[in-house]
C-alpha cells in the first residue's frame, strides 16, 4: 500500500483562517491578521467553537495504490470527495500480468489457509484470462475477479471530510486494510498542515459504538 499527497490548497491554514475571519468582520484581513503566529491560534479557537465548516476551503488530493477493491468499495463511501479509480472496463487483466491481490494477514497464519487463497486467486484469473481470450469484454470478464484484486485511484477530499474520515477509520473497530490507508493519509497531511490536522484521530470520548474496546 502506498499513499501520495499529489496536491493541496496552497497556503491551506492561511485559507481557512481567512475564511474564519470574514465570518465576523466587515473587512477583509490585512497580512498583519494572517500572520502565521495568528493564523494557527484564530482556526484552533474557531474550530474549537464547533465552526468545522471552514475546514472545508483547503482540499488535499492524493494517489493511492496498492489497496483492495473491498477497501476502495469503503473509501469511496465519503461522499464529500472526488474519486478516479482505475477502471476494470477498460485496463485489462492476466495474461501473464498478474492482477495483484491483497491477502489479510488473518490468512497468512496457516499455510493451509494461504494456499486455498492462492488456489481461489489462481482459478479467478484463469477464469479471466480464459473469458477474454474467448472475446468477452474486459468489463463482464471483471465479475470473476474477487475484492482482492488491488486498485489504484486518485482521490481529493477537504480537511473537514478527511478529520471524519480519521474520526471513523482510525478507530481500533475500523477494518484492519482501510485503517492502514488511513494512517498513511494522516501522516501526509499532519507532515503538510499540522494546524489543521492537530486533532486529526479516532472519535475516543464521543464515540457511538455500544461495545468497549478497552483492551482490544
Amino acid at each position: 500500500m502506498k499513499v501520495t499527497l499529489l496536491a493541496s490548497t496552497p497556503n491551506a491554514t492561511k485559507v481557512v483562517a481567512t475564511a474564519a475571519w470574514i465570518c465576523t468582520h466587515l473587512e477583509l484581513p490585512t497580512e498583519a491578521d494572517l500572520h502565521p503566529d495568528k493564523c494557527g491560534p484564530m482556526v484552533k479557537r474557531v474550530v474549537g467553537y464547533g465552526h468545522t465548516s471552514i475546514l472545508e476551503h483547503a482540499s488535499f488530493t492524493f494517489a493511492i495504490e496498492g489497496v483492495s477493491r473491498a477497501c476502495s468499495h469503503q473509501l469511496v463511501r465519503y461522499r464529500i470527495a472526488s474519486f478516479s479509480q482505475q477502471s476494470q472496463r477498460f485496463v485489462k487483466f492476466g495474461n501473464g500480468s498478474g492482477c495483484g491481490y491483497v491477502m489479510p494477514e488473518s490468512c497468512k497464519q496457516d499455510v493451509e489457509v494461504i494456499e486455498e487463497f492462492e488456489r481461489a486467486l489462481m482459478a479467478a484469473e484463469a477464469a479471466y484470462d480464459f473469458m477474454t481470450k474467448k472475446g468477452i469484454p474486459a468489463e463482464d470478464a471483471r465479475f470473476v475477479l474477487p475484492s482482492a484484486t488491488t486498485t489504484k485511484l486518485v482521490m481529493t477530499m477537504n480537511a473537514r471530510e478527511l478529520l471524519h474520515f480519521f474520526q471513523q477509520r482510525l478507530c481500533i473497530k475500523a477494518q484492519w486494510e482501510i485503517r492502514e490507508l488511513a494512517m498513511l493519509i494522516r501522516a501526509e497531511v499532519v507532515s503538510k498542515e499540522p494546524v489543521l490536522f492537530a486533532t486529526a484521530g479516532p472519535g475516543c470520548g464521543n464515540c457511538k459504538e455500544k461495545r468497549s474496546c478497552q483492551g482490544e
